[in-house]
């Protein structure tokens, strides 16, 4: 994902930890995990659907963005406010999110 672009925004982690704690606590967020599952069982699927009670944070809606493009797959993100359709690497949220 980095060599398509993809930074991680690291101000979307609210703890008081060093910058490579930062970025593993990135790792770890439940929809990027659900959405690489999906990849890994797609199998020829044209879409990926994950939903969520909690709203997505912005490191995640960018992340996805991304992960959208480079596998060429529809991904459906439903969080506590809104329907993500991330296609092509964009939202339909217009990433206001």
């Amino acid at each position: 994902m980095r060599l398509a672009g993809y930074r991680p925004l690291t101000d979307f982690v609210l703890q008081d930890v060093d910058q490579e704690e930062k970025l593993e606590s990135l790792c770890s967020h439940s929809e990027k995990l659900a959405v690489a599952f999906g990849i890994l069982n797609a199998k020829g699927k044209s879409s990926i659907r994950v939903f969520k009670n909690l709203r997505i944070c912005g490191d995640c809606h960018n992340a996805i963005k991304f992960l959208a493009k480079i596998v060429s797959l529809h991904i459906i993100v439903r969080d506590s406010l809104r329907f993500h359709h991330f296609k092509n690497g964009y939202c339909s949220c217009g990433d206001f999110w």
